[in-house]
């Protein structure tokens, strides 16, 4: 897909499709007030005659508008005026570009980006256009053996600004939306993998290829290594599995060679059954997204070395399978971790906590600046956030901060729960130094507890993303988040 903008009066532009937006009650968007005087009122005899009411999710496709350059005109409902904000302006933009695709549009140009979006300027309008666009250009096709009839057409998109001004800025966001894009693909695109073919050493090919020609120093750990490390909750769960656990390390250095890097840290379950506390059978097949955590780093990075971040970036990718065998870990066993602490497994299905200790033990010989962990880790956080935001959690009250700024600005949101010291009590266990579970209760929170025992010397946070790694029923599929978040988070550190 290829983006450009230019600050040319639209209806000069000489473009196959170009779109405009129109406000619910009928009102024309500014832009398309413009082209309905250069159309002689074509467009407002229209809004009389009540073909479009400006409802959002409405769209009226015309051709040959009198006055215009463009072969046809794409009215897009924005909705209520009042109401119209950057996440309404990302859906509108979708939208267009799923319709311009259903009408077979090669190239369109979009007027959108001069729509007033509250808080926004012409950086974050034209990111989020191509963010939008490209998430609505997304197809997963690469296990079909008949490939997809219904590929996007739309291939070029020109973005209109207002001003010769706005092009400089609009071009750094379409440079920032280009590469948070191409790292969501890629996260989708790891997620969406059957997990016969995306296990522990496909994920640790990738970092090698991903490694290739460029400032990321690629390293893997084998299991033999990680035993010699002490990494026993790491190990206790790959035990049931034939793949063998990798500990993938990926360090990119942008910036000073002393300043402390930031540490992304992502859960890679390449398919968990539960283990012997196995899961229902009923959506099984969705835990090939165990491993979305993963992807959002390997998907971060991606973005990282496209924009050439003046910065220092480790990622680190615990990645195993979670099955029952012979040889699996069985509740009431006892590991040692790798930061010497023991633990009482209650739950072999509580697994992801246990890859992720060791991974954050590990770590911190980085001497890292924050630590941030991603994980698909309860069902407990989509009970209580639902499929909208990701639970945050963590040490740090200015940490914390950061990821939800960086969530508010990416429209990749998070919220905070609460880690109060009561409920720590939860893991209490009379043979180990504690458990990998607590009650039902709080689910999502004392596995956070779980976490922050491996992270006291570190400034650290907790992203629980299990509402929103990937979707169900007919959108079954990964989403790529959060890599928009940790991209703005990145992008604001340096």
């Amino acid at each position: 897909m290829q983006f450009s903008i230019n600050d040319i009066k639209p209806e000069q532009l000489h473009t196959a499709c170009l779109v405009a937006g129109i406000f619910a009650g009928g009102k024309l968007a500014p832009a398309a007030q413009t082209l309905d005087k250069a159309s002689h009122g074509y467009l407002s005899k229209l809004v009389k005659d009540g073909a479009l009411e400006g409802r959002s999710g409405q769209h009226l496709l015309l051709f040959k508008v009198p006055g215009l350059s463009a072969g046809q005109l794409l009215l897009m409902g924005l909705g209520k005026e009042k109401d119209f904000n950057l996440q309404a302006y990302r859906k509108v933009t979708y939208q267009a570009a799923r319709v311009l695709s259903d009408n077979g549009a090669k190239e369109a140009a979009s007027t959108l980006p001069l729509l007033a979006v509250s808080d926004t300027d012409a950086y974050q309008r034209v990111r989020h256009a191509v963010e939008a666009t490209a998430e609505a250009n997304y197809r997963f096709d690469q296990c079909k053996g008949k490939k997809d009839n219904h590929k996007p057409t739309l291939q070029k998109l020109v973005l209109l600004v207002a001003s010769r001004g706005e092009l400089t800025t609009g071009e750094h966001g379409l440079r920032d939306g280009n590469a948070i894009a191409a790292g969501v693909v890629l996260a989708k695109n790891l997620g969406n993998l059957p997990p016969n073919i995306c296990t522990p050493a496909y994920l640790a090919n990738e970092a090698r290829k991903l490694g290739k020609g460029g400032k990321l120093k690629v390293t893997v750990l084998e299991e033999a290594h990680m035993k010699k490390l002490g990494m026993g909750a790491l190990l206790a769960v790959s035990r049931g599995s034939r793949q063998p656990a990798k500990l993938i390390i990926m360090e990119y250095h942008g910036g000073p060679r002393n300043a402390q890097p930031q540490v992304l840290v992502g859960k890679g379950i390449t398919f968990d059954s539960g283990g012997i506390s196995i899961k229902p059978s009923a959506a099984m097949d969705e835990m090939k997204f165990d491993m979305c955590g993963a992807a959002s780093v390997f998907g971060t990075l991606k973005a990282v070395m496209q924009l050439d971040l003046k910065i220092n970036l480790v990622g680190i990718v615990p990645s195993s399978e979670n099955l029952p065998d012979g040889n699996a870990v069985k509740p009431s066993d006892i590991v040692k971790t790798m930061s010497g602490q023991t633990v009482e497994i209650l739950n072999t299905d509580a697994e992801g906590r246990l890859i992720l200790c060791d991974a954050l033990t590990y770590a911190q010989r980085f001497k890292p600046a924050a630590i941030v962990d991603i994980a698909t880790l309860t069902g407990a956080c989509v009970i209580a956030l639902g499929h909208v935001v990701s639970g945050v959690f963590g040490n740090d009250d200015s940490l914390i901060k950061e990821l939800w700024n960086a969530g508010e600005k990416s429209t990749d949101r998070a919220w905070q729960l609460p880690m109060y010291d009561d409920y720590q009590e939860g893991l209490k266990s009379n043979f180990a130094d504690f458990a990998n579970v607590g009650g039902r209760e709080g689910g999502a929170i004392t596995a956070a507890c779980y976490l922050s025992r491996f992270t006291k010397e570190m400034r650290w946070a907790h992203l629980d993303i299990a509402g929103t790694a990937w979707k169900s029923n007919a959108e079954k599929g990964a989403t790529g988040r959060p890599v928009p978040l940790l991209v703005q988070y990145l992008l604001d550190r340096a």
